[in-house]
C-alpha cells in the first residue's frame, strides 16, 4: 500500500493512494503514524471498508507523509562509492548520525527552496525508513520487524554552511531545503530491500544511482544502533544516506538553482518530484503548509 498525507483546501487528510484517488482513513486513525502501528492487512481492510474517496486531482498539496515525526535521523557517508568520492575516512564501527527538523522538508511537488544566503544547495537522493512501532535496544536480527514502510527523501544540503565547523547540522536544516514523499510504501510491498535502487535525477538526467545493498551500514544495523541510545517511535524517519554523484564534487560543481527539478526515484517505492525556487521569490505563507498550519490542525 501507498499511504499519503495531503491537504484538501486547508484540511489535512491521509489515506491509501489507489490509482487516481485517495481512500481517506482520517476517520479511523488520526494520522498516518498512528495507523503504522497496525499490520498492513488491518489498514488494507479499513481501506476496503471506507466509503470516502478523494480524487487526486482535488488535492491542494501533498504533505510529507508523516507530518509530525518525533525524530528524523540521518546517516552520513553510508554508500561505499560516496565515501570514496568525498575522500572520507574508512567506515568506523558505528554510523555517523545527525538530526533533521521537519520544517526542513516539503512534500511531493512542493518547491524546495534555494536559500538567499547561500548558492550551494546540493541534491541528495535517499531511501528513508519509517518506523512502525516503538524500538529500544533491538538487535540487528529483530530490527526489520520494527519497520513500517519506506519513502523517498531528497535530503539536500547547503554545503558551505555544512562546512562551517565539524558539525553538519546547520547545512542540513535550512527551512524547506529538502523533501519527503510522495507516500510511505508499506514494508510488505518490498520483498528484498537490498535490491532496491535509489536514483537521483536533475532536470531529467540521472546524477545518482545505487542499490541499497551497497550501503556500508545496513538498515537493520542502523535501526539497532539508533535504538541503543534513543527510543524510536512510530512515524520516526531514518534517512539511510545518499549515493555518489553529488553536485559539490563535480567539476565544475553543480548546485540546485531556481527552475531546476530534482527527482528521487526508488524502485518499488515511488518517485518524489520537486521544483526549486529562490527563497526571495517565495512568500512565507506558501513555504510549507505542514509547518505553517499543521501543528494546530491535526
Amino acid at each position: 500500500m501507498r499511504l499519503a498525507s495531503v491537504l484538501q483546501g486547508k484540511s489535512p487528510l491521509w489515506g491509501i493512494v489507489s490509482d487516481d484517488q485517495l481512500i481517506v482513513l482520517s476517520d479511523r486513525w488520526p494520522d498516518l503514524q498512528t495507523a503504522l502501528m497496525e499490520a498492513p492487512a488491518v489498514i488494507g481492510n479499513a481501506g476496503n471498508e471506507s466509503k470516502r474517496r478523494l480524487p487526486l486531482s482535488a488535492i491542494t498539496a501533498w504533505l510529507p507523509p508523516v507530518i509530525a515525526p518525533k525524530k528524523i535521523l540521518c546517516v552520513g557517508l553510508n554508500y561505499k562509492a560516496h565515501a570514496r568520492e568525498t575522500g572520507g575516512k574508512p567506515a568506523s564501527l558505528h554510523p555517523s548520525m545527525f538530526p533533521r527538523f521537519i520544517d526542513s522538508f516539503v512534500g511531493h511537488k512542493q518547491p524546495t527552496i534555494s536559500p538567499s544566503n547561500s548558492t550551494a544547495l546540493d541534491y541528495e537522493a535517499e531511501l528513508a525508513v519509517v518506523i512502525g512501532r516503538s524500538a529500544r535496544h533491538v538487535s540487528v536480527e529483530q530490527a526489520p520487524a520494527y519497520i513500517g514502510g519506506y519513502t523517498c527523501l531528497s535530503e539536500n544540503s547547503v554545503r558551505d554552511f555544512q562546512k562551517h565547523n565539524a558539525q553538519v547540522t546547520a547545512g542540513k536544516n535550512f527551512e524547506h531545503s529538502g523533501a519527503i514523499g510522495p507516500w510511505v510504501t508499506t514494508v510488505d510491498e518490498i520483498a528484498d530491500v537490498a535490491a532496491v535502487r535509489v536514483v537521483g535525477r536533475l532536470n531529467g538526467d540521472v546524477v545518482q544511482s545505487a542499490l541499497i545493498e551497497d550501503l556500508i551500514f545496513s538498515i537493520p544495523a542502523i535501526i539497532s544502533y539508533i535504538s541503543s541510545f534513543t527510543t524510536l517511535s512510530p512515524g520516526d524517519i531514518i534517512a539511510t544516506g545518499t549515493p555518489d554523484g553529488v553536485g559539490f564534487l563535480r567539476n565544475p560543481p553543480v548546485y540546485l538553482r531556481a527552475g531546476d527539478v530534482f527527482e528521487t526515484e526508488i524502485s518499488g517505492v515511488g518517485t518524489l518530484t520537486n521544483p526549486v525556487e529562490d527563497e526571495a521569490s517565495v512568500k512565507t505563507d506558501r513555504l510549507h503548509p505542514t509547518t505553517a498550519r499543521m501543528a494546530g490542525a491535526v
